[in-house]
């Protein structure tokens, strides 16, 4: 007999009688099936009129719209978006076509949690450049990893569709699938995958895996464009939550810049430090431009104008009205694209503002914890998108 199998149903048999000692203590033997866990939306759509919009200025009326129709190349033959899209082609680059055309063909929909909350979290990310190197040498010796080659991936939506964009990801040992490494132990051990450039500073590595994209600095001038290509299956847990629950930084005062002076000051601390998340991401090297990195949607970001989101509650390729502040506190109210995902942009009203490349974009994206309403422009007559439904809190 399997020795685990063997272990599991001694625990059952163990358990039966528990379980049955409880059955007759509730209720003095009631028949009565045990209460199921009540369960919500994990965010709600609310038909709202044009007029209940903010108001937003003509260039980033333009700026918005152009960033959404960028993606129609790849929204063409998708059965929500591929009518809205035909019919953007030829809209004029005007404000008064632009504000016909919205109100035409989609309807607004302002997005709540699942508690009624019209208020949520809007972060910002960038594409940072750091120094490094194709070879390593004594100062460049941070390995910047390409896929892994003994790393399997299961789609596990292709026999259960209420997962979808669910993966799997592990590495055979026998015939057993079993998880794959985290990232300290890639840190410490490395992994079986090409690598792609060499770093300087393993904190530059943690906050490329964060922002999913970047440039290399090369010594001879050249810049090398890195994007996300996979992740290593474990979930992302902020190393600036660690640094709060260690006491070493108040969570007020957690950014980019802070857990960045934090480490240079303990160096020592650093693999600790870097251990919290047990994510890890993987990167491909991507084609010399002077465009946007691509996101999840494969098509460039627009500085300022295009998000990252939760597509369990905001599908790709949709156009969303955005009002929220920039980090000096100062009003920022447009129409955006959402356009990629990350790991650490879960929830409700939830997004990701892409602020560009280099430090000043880095400056803005690591300051910006703001809060802020979403509405959803969705085309009119389409089927809103199904929510999956989450555990009520205890």
């Amino acid at each position: 007999m399997n020795p685990s199998f063997s272990h599991w149903r001694r625990h059952w048999l163990l358990t039966i009688p528990a379980l049955a000692l409880l059955a007759g203590c509730n209720g003095g033997g009631s028949d009565q099936p045990p209460a199921q866990p009540q369960t919500h939306a994990l965010a709600t759509y609310n038909s709202a009129p044009w007029e209940s919009l903010p108001e937003v200025a003509d260039n980033d009326l333009l700026a918005g719209f152009g960033s959404w129709r960028s993606a129609c190349t790849r929204l063409k033959a998708d059965q929500v978006w591929g009518a809205t899209c035909a019919a953007a082609t030829n809209v004029a680059q005007t404000p008064e076509a632009i504000r016909g055309f919205l109100k035409e063909h989609l309807q607004v929909y302002g997005l709540r949690s699942g508690s009624g909350s019209t208020t949520g979290l809007i972060t910002g990310y960038y594409e940072p450049v750091y120094p490094g190197s194709l070879t390593q040498t004594q100062v460049a010796n941070v390995p910047v990893y390409g896929v892994p080659d003994d790393m399997i991936v299961v789609a596990l939506d292709s026999i259960y569709p209420e997962l979808k964009g669910k993966r799997l990801r592990g590495r055979l040992e026998g015939r057993v699938l079993k998880p794959y490494d985290d990232a300290a132990s890639i840190e410490s051990k490395g992994v079986k995958a090409p690598v792609i450039a060499w770093l300087t500073d393993p904190m530059d590595l943690q906050f490329l895996q964060v922002q999913g994209s970047g440039r290399i600095q090369l010594a001879d001038g050249r810049q090398l464009r890195i994007g996300y290509a996979d992740q290593n299956g474990h979930p992302y847990r902020p190393i600036g939550r660690w640094l709060v629950d260690q006491g070493e930084l108040k969570k007020e005062d957690v950014t980019m810049g802070t857990i960045a002076a934090w480490a240079k000051a303990h160096p020592a601390r650093i693999p600790e430090l870097l251990g919290s998340n047990p994510s890890y991401v993987f990167f491909n090297r991507n084609p010399d431009s002077n465009e946007g990195p691509r996101g999840s949607l494969n098509v460039p970001l627009t500085s300022g104008y295009s998000v990252a989101v939760d597509r369990k509650v905001i599908p790709l390729g949709s156009l969303l009205w955005l009002s929220t502040t920039r980090p000096d506190g100062s009003s920022l109210v447009r129409p955006v694209a959402a356009q990629d995902t990350g790991g650490a942009i879960t929830g409700e009203v939830r997004a990701d503002l892409f602020w560009g490349t280099g430090d000043a974009a880095g400056q803005l994206a690591g300051d910006m914890k703001q809060p802020g309403q979403i509405w959803m422009l969705w085309p009119k007559g389409m089927p809103l998108p199904q929510v999956p439904e989450v555990a009520n809190a205890p």
